[in-house]
């Protein structure tokens, strides 16, 4: 009997996003092309729910946007005093409580903070620019794969703003404090090249060679054992919080875990 083919049709398809999964693989897809992938509100818990949905299955997960660019930023519909239909405008959040206000802005931040999970490896396919909100979203991921088009901004400042979508951090780990500093308060782009020599991108390629380079890098990751990679993961991650006789501790107790694990004791 024939294996029944896979139906690999979209798991969540809303608001801008589309999360498909191929065993092992899940894809986060930016699909508003027309108005380079602007972000909303809606946008945000879109990206929020395909984080909730994934499969226990998946172990690496690609984000990438349809278009020209990865993301321009805010939709700047939510600067006018309209506001964007059925979501607070500008005012309203101003106007807001102390406590409604941090805990409206802690939900636009749920769809950039799962991309880290421990059990994931996440990778951003960032093509054209991507500005504010479309900086933050690359940022959130693990590691990023550019075309040598790509243009990051960081424009929040500019806008008498702060970015405020989980970016600071990971900038500040990638860059050190004085070049996250400046690349924040001039909003100057950053381009392929120094985007590279810098560690802000793992790797640019020609636009035409992004998918290929993405699929490449993903192929590696799932070459090595699951649970190592997560390990690994862990101690890498942590590192920056640690002394360097914490640190070898960690690497000593995850050590023991896989020993005892390849060994069949692991608990």
């Amino acid at each position: 009997m024939a294996t029944p083919a896979k139906d690999l049709g979209p798991v969540l398809d809303k608001d801008g996003v589309r999360l498909t999964v191929d065993d092992a693989i899940a894809t986060v897809t930016l699909t508003n092309p027309a108005k380079r992938n602007a972000q909303s509100p809606a946008m945000w818990r879109a990206l929020a729910e395909a984080g909730r949905v994934l499969p226990g299955s998946v172990r690496v997960v690609v984000l990438r946007a349809e278009g020209q660019s990865f993301s321009a930023g805010l939709d700047r519909q939510m600067f006018t005093p309209e506001g964007i239909e059925g979501e607070p405008t500008f005012i309203d959040l101003a106007r807001s409580s102390d406590g409604e206000l941090d805990a409206s802005i802690a939900g636009f931040q749920e769809g950039f903070t799962w991309w880290r999970r421990s059990d994931l490896v996440s990778i951003a396919a960032v093509q054209g620019h991507a500005i504010g909100a479309g900086f933050q979203l690359a940022l959130s991921c693990d590691l990023r794969v550019v075309a040598d088009d790509v243009q990051f901004a960081m424009r929040e400042t500019s806008l008498g703003l702060v970015p405020d979508l989980t970016g600071t951090h990971p900038l500040v780990g990638l860059l050190g404090y004085a070049r996250a500093l400046e690349i924040c308060i001039t909003g100057r782009f950053v381009q392929a090249e120094e985007a590279v020599n810098t560690g802000l991108a793992n790797l640019a390629v020609p636009a035409d060679q992004l998918d290929a380079a993405v699929k490449d890098l993903t192929a590696a990751i799932l070459a090595a054992p699951r649970d190592a990679v997560i390990e690994t993961k862990a101690l890498i991650r942590g590192a920056q919080g640690r002394s360097y006789d914490d640190q070898r501790a960690a690497e000593r107790a995850a050590q023991a875990r896989r020993l005892r694990d390849l060994a069949g004791l692991g608990e």
